[in-house]
């Protein structure tokens, strides 16, 4: 999972191909306990490229995008959004919201 730019964000969000951005923060307790469940979706789901966004250093696609609360992930393809979900959810559940887009 890589950490992007905003300018990177604008990038790849308008890619024909599925994204999951990661909205967070460092200082963020739910963030924490996400990255390693994002981690472990990003090795099985091969179909979807994973990126995260420090909200603190980029803050204008997060503004853009109208987030709110942190962690925010933005499913997106062809500068579409298919899916907002906010704060952590546990890794099946995710799996399962995601493995549509696989």
């Amino acid at each position: 999972m890589r950490e992007i730019t905003d300018k990177e964000f604008y990038e790849l969000s308008k890619k024909s191909s599925v994204t999951l951005f990661d909205f967070w923060a460092p200082w963020c307790g739910p963030c924490k306990m996400l990255a390693p469940v994002l981690e472990e979706l990003d090795g099985e789901l091969q179909n979807i490229e994973f990126c995260k966004i420090n909200v603190d250093s980029h803050q204008e696609a997060a503004s853009e995008y109208g987030v709110m609360s942190i962690p925010t992930l933005l499913v997106m393809k062809d500068g579409e959004v298919l899916e907002e979900l906010s704060g952590f959810r546990p890794k099946d559940a995710l799996k399962e919201i995601l493995i549509k887009y696989n």
